[in-house]
């Protein structure tokens, strides 16, 4: 393998900016980590516009090099693009050929990370891939909501996963959590646990949150397995007084459907939703925020929910998943019974009705939390995979501190430390990049599509089944 400062490696995406997702977002943060780290960084993704082709696009702050692929909208699916498997391995074994990488790391086991992980070892390269997904949040797409023939084909597409991942010669995703899942649901053995992690020193300029007047916030895709009906219900169910806003950054196929149960519960007109944002926007949204909720009840770690931690806001979220290994109830926030929308409601109430003193030790422990995420960790951890090294231990908030209840220890010293560095971290990063300078000229074009462009049949097929998903909401509120 080329030396570390030579390293080439190719990441296979089958989501990825301006895609809005934790796997593409974390796809974004490896790529320009490792890209600052010196290590020449090549993607493979699929094109959100009809133009397609390798272009050097600006991550992060970063030029990336990546190759897009001619991709289509995913079947009863507003944002997600798929790439057409016919054909597909001839385009990607000719990316590898172009590129020739010291190592391919895909970031699913779907079809661009299917046809380079089958290109990498036909190439004898070195394959890591990473897991972001559960594929029951992509079966309610393809076959239906029938719960027995959700579960049946649910096992057939964990099978399916396995035999991909298998070809790995090391298998990562975010949590301990999602690593069980994975093993018990693949029969794979010794996936590591490796945080998406996360750049602090991004957000060290957050205002300090306040729940008098309060305002919550959720980022993520508008879709069933997110639970966005069950914050609603939460919501209407709140004391008038506590008089709470709503902001719902994110797009998906159940945006109209949750609009008009909004209006239906009263609700409406304390309801923003924000749709797709820019990087900047949405950390406007996160410094207007007083709470950051996560009602999902399929997340692997939670990038959105990071984001807000490093902002220092409280979180009330699902019992669900990998969410608790983010959630400390009663240190950071509190959990509620998935599903359950009275629980929700008494536990936002909870942080609601906190006092000045309570609210900053719930925020400032979100703030001790979060650094067990160091990105740079994770990169670190990364990187010894790619040279073939069994890494010592993973990311911090794998170790058994991170697990020890925060509870009411003193947090202000600790706090202005973790300020300061969070701090001097950032002013590190500017001044490096002002070294670099801008030199380099982007072929860069916007690539972002409107989401509202769907076609007419996907559109058609939204409003036929609005009616039945409203009714669901209703069922399950």
């Amino acid at each position: 393998m080329a030396e570390q400062e030579k390293l080439v490696v190719l990441i296979g995406a089958d989501t990825f900016p301006p895609d809005v997702n934790g796997a593409a977002r974390f796809g974004e943060r490896l790529s320009a980590g490792l890209a600052r780290r010196g290590v020449e960084v090549h993607v493979v993704a699929p094109a959100t516009s009809k133009d397609y082709g390798t272009f050097r696009e600006n991550h992060d702050g970063v030029p990336i090099i990546v190759h897009r692929l001619q991709s289509h909208r995913f079947p009863g699916h507003k944002t997600l693009r798929y790439v057409n498997p016919i054909a597909l391995r001839l385009k990607t074994d000719k990316i590898l050929r172009q590129v020739k990488p010291d190592v391919v790391h895909v970031q699913s086991h779907l079809n661009v990370g299917r046809a380079l992980s089958k290109g990498a070892k036909v190439n004898k390269l070195p394959l890591i891939a990473t897991n972001h997904i559960m594929p029951e949040n992509l079966i309610k797409y393809v076959v239906g909501t029938s719960p027995w023939i959700e579960n049946f084909f649910s096992k057939i597409a964990w099978a399916d996963a396995a035999r991909v991942l298998k070809r790995a010669d090391a298998v990562t995703t975010p949590t301990k959590r999602a690593a069980n899942l994975l093993e018990a649901s693949t029969g794979l053995s010794g996936v590591y646990a490796i945080s998406c992690g996360i750049d602090s020193s991004n957000y060290a300029a957050a205002p300090e949150a306040t729940n008098k007047p309060a305002t919550l916030l959720f980022v993520g895709r508008l879709d069933h397995e997110k639970r966005i009906h069950i914050l609603l219900k939460a919501v209407s169910l709140l004391d008038p007084k506590f008089d709470v806003k709503v902001e719902l950054v994110g797009d998906g196929s159940e945006r109209e459907a949750l609009e008009s149960y909004a209006t239906e519960l009263g609700i409406r007109g304390r309801i923003n939703f924000l749709g797709p944002v820019s990087d900047t926007e949405l950390k406007e949204a996160l410094y207007r925020s007083s709470i950051f909720v996560m009602p999902s009840i399929a997340e692997l770690q939670s990038i959105a929910t990071m984001e807000a931690m490093a902002s220092g806001r409280p979180v009330v979220a699902a019992d669900a998943m990998a969410l608790p290994h983010l959630v400390h109830s009663g240190d950071n926030g509190y959990l509620f019974k998935a599903d359950d929308s009275k629980d929700f409601a008494a536990q936002l109430t909870k942080v609601l009705e906190a006092d000045e003193k309570e609210f900053r030790r719930l925020a400032n422990n979100s703030l001790h939390l979060i650094e067990a995420h160091d990105i740079n960790k994770t990169i670190d951890t990364f990187l010894r995979l790619y040279r073939g090294e069994k890494p010592q231990g993973t990311t911090a908030d794998n170790e058994d501190a991170y697990n020890q209840p925060v509870g009411n220890r003193p947090l202000n010293r600790a706090l202005r430390e973790a300020r300061e560095r969070m701090i001097e971290t950032r002013d590190g990063v500017v001044e490096r990049l002002d070294e670099v300078g801008e030199k380099v000229i982007e072929r860069f074009e916007d690539i972002r599509y409107d989401v509202r462009e769907n076609s007419k049949k996907i559109n058609r097929k939204i409003k036929r089944s609005l009616k039945r998903t409203i009714e669901r909401m209703r069922r399950e509120g």
